[in-house]
């Protein structure tokens, strides 16, 4: 026999909403806290009481104590970058000593609605959101509902109501392809990252203006999705289409190592047949042969930060305080054995690496 439903009390996301507020600004308005405007104090309370909320004592506790519940919210085709990011967040949350809760979308799905209401239920303080979630409307509203706190990784164009952290996706990609450039390619083959992504915009962006400025160079564009099968068939896409291309610039490592594999499959030598880049420096870029010259984006130290900031931002003694700035770190050009000049190239002008440092 079903159970008749049990009416549903008011939540803390009940309360922020009326009153216009963070669920933060609630729970300092709940626990006593400072720096809360009078004004502000005054609608969280009439609030509590037109809504008749009554306060988790246990979670008002872990409130008091300092715990903070995090939601990290994932959904990646990319395995490196996963890994990555998550080896950043729980790092950085066991230092300061918060607890995640962690929720997954499939093969760069969002994850469904429900999925998301349950990890509110689970009274997160704020979210953390992987790549492409930063960027998913149904994600960002259920969240922006709830008052909720996000710090978003690795968005070529951050939004404006969130914490952000990531690198000039569009200077680090202009980097890598005047690179090339100045190594003497003049057709490149470009494979473009998954196109609900900003980032994926930006690197094509950044590699279209490097080649703009180079006279006979011309940029031969694929589609990919940031997955090893979409390299695969972007790159044979490419090298059908323009065998006299010298080089490949994929935009992320797993796009890269996919070029590489069509390329001996075609029993193209690389370098000295085909140049190929990536992005990312993820683990597969110097673990197989030869490894990738490729961008570093320090993934793990993004979603540290992301979380940190996050952090700090829910424990800031001002209201709301710190919950939109823009974190732009530093990328790196690692040069390895995937490039070369093309052939029958004898000299090729100094490389340039204007907008990063360079590692050898």
């Amino acid at each position: 026999m079903n159970r008749p439903d049990r009416p549903r009390g008011a939540t803390i996301v009940d309360v922020a909403q009326r009153a216009g507020v963070s669920r933060m600004t609630v729970s300092r308005v709940i626990n006593d806290g400072a720096s809360v405007r009078e004004t502000t104090r005054k609608a969280v309370q009439d609030a509590i009481r037109e809504l008749s909320y009554q306060p988790n004592l246990a979670a008002r506790s872990l409130v008091t104590a300092g715990e903070l519940r995090i939601g990290v919210v994932y959904s990646n085709p990319s395995a490196a970058f996963m890994s990555d990011f998550l080896v950043g967040v729980f790092e950085e949350a066991t230092n300061a000593g918060a607890r995640l809760i962690l929720v997954r979308g499939e093969s760069g799905h969002s994850p469904a609605p429900r999925d998301l209401e349950k990890l509110l239920a689970t009274g997160v303080q704020g979210v953390v959101l992987a790549p492409p979630l930063g960027e998913s409307a149904i994600v960002r509203d259920i969240l922006r509902a709830a008052n909720l706190p996000v710090a978003v990784v690795a968005s070529g164009r951050p939004p404006a109501d969130a914490i952000s952290v990531r690198i000039d996706d569009r200077q680090a990609s202009w980097t890598m392809t005047r690179h090339l450039l100045d190594l003497g390619h003049r057709r490149i083959g470009f494979i473009v990252g998954n196109p609900d992504q900003t980032a994926s915009a930006e690197r094509l962006e950044g590699a279209r203006a490097a080649v703009a400025a180079v006279e006979g160079a011309e940029l031969v564009l694929a589609q990919g999705a940031f997955t090893y099968g979409s390299g695969l068939t972007a790159t044979e896409e490419l090298l059908d289409r323009d065998p006299t291309l010298t080089a490949i610039f994929a935009s992320n490592d797993d796009m890269a190592a996919a070029a590489v594999s069509v390329a001996h499959r075609r029993h193209l030598d690389v370098p000295r047949d085909l140049t190929v880049v990536g992005f990312d420096d993820a683990t597969v870029a110097t673990t197989l042969w030869p490894p990738l010259t490729t961008v570093r984006q320090p993934v793990r130290q993004m979603a540290a930060v992301a979380l940190d900031r996050l952090i700090r931002a829910l424990r800031s003694p001002q209201p709301d305080g710190g919950v939109t700035a823009d974190h732009v770190l530093d990328h790196v050009l690692i040069q390895r054995n995937s490039t070369a000049p093309p052939r029958r190239i004898d000299a090729a002008p100094d490389a340039r690496t204007d907008g990063a440092r360079l590692h050898v």
